[in-house]
């Protein structure tokens, strides 16, 4: 029967016949392929609440997401509602003109989403919103607890404590961090995990009012930092892909990692039993304060030409919802961006603590929005760093260069 309803719906519509949002199929693309059953679940809850609305979920690879995406709505087709990068990323397609614009008159609940998750996916230029932020992540360190307490080990609480742990877990034969950084992008996240305490609350809010580049002393300083604390990575991390490093640490041959709140659920997929902790990077001295590096990991935007603007804004606005949220976040163990969200794993309520001293991760929040991108130049140089090759000087003096091409307070 709902066969036959819909292949007259496409019938109609082909006439030019204006069809109830009862009775429409909307497509949904994601990048998130290993969150398919969840999202089938959150959809069957909204196709239960909405008879007569289905939605079909389909999934692409995350490095080839972007292409098929914006060569589907060049040409004038793509899905009814998708998952929309951030910041840059958003950019690049609301630029187009391939979304429709979001506010509280098409999505209430918008009003009360936190300034910086409205903000990543908002258009600078024109402080237009296209998109519902859907998780937050924070970079951080991972900890097992087992062997932590069989070490008589504790969350450090300054820089030499954490070196002191170190060289106890080195002592007993466990590697103390599983990171690798052949995997590009997990340079970026050894920046944000390590150096952002070190750097400093005050650095990030002069970097950000044009008093300093990245040249400051309170920059290289932390990358300096950065490079020693490697002393502890595995042997030959310069060649250590992302998911061999992921394996040690959920192995339990490595005590620690440096790694976004999204490893959490990873490393409970691939290793049910173990035990974790999280702590922000300590300082140099107990009381300086702890910081996390936080973004926001993408929204739901809805194509401008979805002939379904009824049925897609209603879709839109579940996933605006508390009821949503919730499910996202007992679902995927992930933070939602919703607000009123609570969180019942420990471990996700802790980072939502963490999270209220944070800095945002800096390449990914304020500098993907030209050529060369930020996170690009961040990861070639901190690879060169580690592999000798550059100084934390250098390191600074070639990320203010190029971004001076695109970034007016850095061309003075």
């Amino acid at each position: 029967m709902k066969k036959l309803i819909l292949s007259g719906i496409v019938a109609l519509s082909a006439l030019g016949v204006s069809m109830p949002a009862w009775a429409q199929e909307l497509s949904f693309w994601s990048w998130r392929q290993e969150d398919k059953a969840q999202y089938e679940k959150f959809i069957k809850a909204f196709e239960e609440k909405n008879p007569g609305i289905t939605v079909k979920f389909e999934t692409f690879e995350a490095t080839n997401y972007n292409t098929i995406l914006s060569t589907a709505l060049a040409g004038g087709s793509g899905p009814d509602v998708l998952f929309a990068r951030a910041y840059g990323g958003l950019e690049n397609v609301a630029n187009a003109g391939y979304l429709l614009p979001l506010d509280k008159s098409n999505v209430p609940a918008l009003e009360n989403f936190a300034p910086a998750a409205i903000a990543a996916e908002t258009m600078r230029s024109t402080k237009v919103t296209y998109a519902v932020p859907f998780a937050s992540q924070t970079m951080l360190v991972i900890y097992n607890k087992d062997i932590f307490d069989a070490n008589g080990l504790k969350e450090p609480e300054t820089w030499d404590e954490l070196v002191q742990a170190s060289e106890t877990l080195k002592g007993a034969g466990i590697m103390p961090f599983g990171n690798g950084t052949a995997t590009a992008w997990q340079n970026e996240v050894m920046v944000g995990g390590i150096a952002s305490t070190l750097m400093g609350r005050g650095f990030y809010d002069d970097l950000m009012a044009g008093k300093a580049d990245f040249t400051d002393k309170r920059y290289v300083e932390a990358l300096t930092k950065l490079k020693e604390i490697t002393k502890y990575f595995p042997d030959g991390f310069i060649g250590l892909d992302y998911a061999s490093s992921q394996q040690l640490f959920a192995s339990g041959m490595a005590g620690m990692f440096v790694g976004g709140s999204y490893e959490l659920a990873n490393f409970k997929k691939q290793n049910p039993d173990i035990k974790m902790g999280i702590f922000a990077m300590p300082g140099m001295k107990a009381d300086d304060e702890k910081l996390v590096a936080q973004y926001f990991d993408g929204g739901y935007a809805v194509n401008v030409k979805t002939p379904h603007k009824e049925a897609a804004l209603k879709f839109v606005n579940f996933l605006a919802s508390q009821e949503f949220g919730q499910m996202f976040a007992d679902e995927l163990n992930n933070i939602s961006a919703v607000p009123g969200v609570s969180f019942k794993d420990p471990l996700l309520a802790e980072v939502a603590e963490l999270n209220k001293n944070s800095i945002p991760y800096i390449m990914l929040v304020h500098f993907r929005f030209g050529e060369p991108s930020g996170s690009v130049l961040l990861q070639g140089e901190i690879q060169k760093l580690l592999s000798d090759k550059a100084t934390p000087e250098e390191v600074g003096k070639n990320l203010t260069t190029g971004l001076a091409a695109w970034y007016e307070p850095f061309k003075k």
